[in-house]
């Protein structure tokens, strides 16, 4: 069974569906025993920073996540909230990538939203992808590079697309939102 972990966040519904079409069952959850138990965990999420790891810390959840050894995906929230700090409401994350997340200088031209593709991608969750894919991004806070980056892109700056430390993957665009290539990706993990 995959968990999607719920927590008030948007996006929750087309992680939902990219499963379904893959032919994966999922179970919706904030409890800690479903998240322990299953095969692979996803945090998907569109939202603020400070407000979800509130949910996640009154849940209990946030010392879940640290302690979980199959394999989880953050995805575009998700991944910054697995980083140590995030600008976003001078929020503490969950410290799994030791880097900082912060806001895309200048703010008349953010939210970065469209398709990107990526300047470096390597590892388990770009197998079988081609260099010129795309992407899709909607953001307005970045992860910053670290040795955790497995793929960067560019706009305005560098900044990580996608970071991998032990069994913790996570993009910052949205895989199950990036047709053929996201696809691959979401097959990438769910094989691991």
């Amino acid at each position: 069974m995959i968990a999607i972990l719920k927590y008030n966040a948007g996006n929750v519904r087309s992680v939902a569906n990219a499963l379904s079409r893959l032919g994966y069952s999922y179970c919706l959850t904030d409890d800690k025993k479903e998240l322990q138990k299953a095969k692979k965990v996803i945090l998907p999420g569109v939202g603020e920073a400070g407000s979800a790891m509130q949910y996640l810390k009154e849940k209990k959840l946030d010392i879940a996540i640290q302690q979980l050894d199959q394999p989880v995906l953050g995805i575009c929230l998700g991944l910054q909230l697995l980083c140590r700090s995030s600008e976003e409401s001078h929020t503490n994350c969950l410290g799994i990538f030791n880097t900082e997340v912060k806001k895309f200088p200048p703010a008349d031209v953010v939210p970065h939203t469209g398709w990107n593709n990526l300047l470096r991608a390597e590892g388990a969750l770009f197998q079988n992808t081609a260099k010129n894919d795309d992407f899709y991004f909607v953001h307005s806070y970045y992860a910053g590079l670290c040795e955790d980056t497995v793929a960067l892109c560019d706009y305005i700056l560098p900044f990580s697309a996608a970071l991998r430390k032990n069994n913790f993957y996570a993009t910052q665009f949205h895989p199950e939102r990036s047709a053929g290539a996201g696809e691959q990706v979401l097959k990438n993990f769910l094989h691991l």
